[in-house]
């Protein structure tokens, strides 16, 4: 288990020059969760980015542990929410507090931010990732539909 790791957690921006390499470092670990991504990564990131959206990745040794891609917008039924798109831990690093250190976070985050909710959607298969949820005090409060249109 991880004592306090949350210095080692480097909010990734559109600045590529100075997070290139970081983001480089997370597109395995991110595919594994992932791995529809399109090829040009960084590519697809920085579009992200410039929609909004954010990443921070739990660096141990210079690798990429954890990430989460996360961003903050105004809703009508949960007023200002924030909203973690992937949360993501290295396979064989499970169980070590980086998920946890990295929820924490995006909490922190969220709270700074004024932030009403912290939501995140879980596919129905992953029943581990359920389980991590459930013991960081997360509930199920909506079922998510959609339809596939390509």
């Amino acid at each position: 288990m991880v004592s306090d790791i949350t210095s080692e957690i480097i909010p990734v921006s559109d600045d590529l020059d100075s997070y290139a390499s970081i983001l480089r470092g997370a597109e395995t670990l991110h595919r594994s969760l992932r791995p529809d991504l399109p090829d040009d990564y960084v590519a697809y990131m920085q579009q992200m980015f410039s929609e909004g959206a954010e990443m921070a990745v739990l660096m141990v040794d210079g690798k990429a542990k954890a990430i989460a891609v996360y961003r903050s917008f105004h809703t009508t039924f949960h007023g200002y929410r924030f909203y973690i798109d992937d949360l993501v831990t290295d396979a064989v690093e499970r169980s070590r507090g980086y998920g946890r250190c990295l929820l924490a976070w995006c909490e922190a985050r969220a709270r700074e931010r004024g932030c009403d909710v912290l939501a995140l959607d879980s596919g129905v298969q992953r029943t581990e990732a359920h389980r991590f949820y459930f013991r960081e005090r997360l509930s199920i409060f909506a079922f998510s539909f959609m339809k596939l249109l390509g």
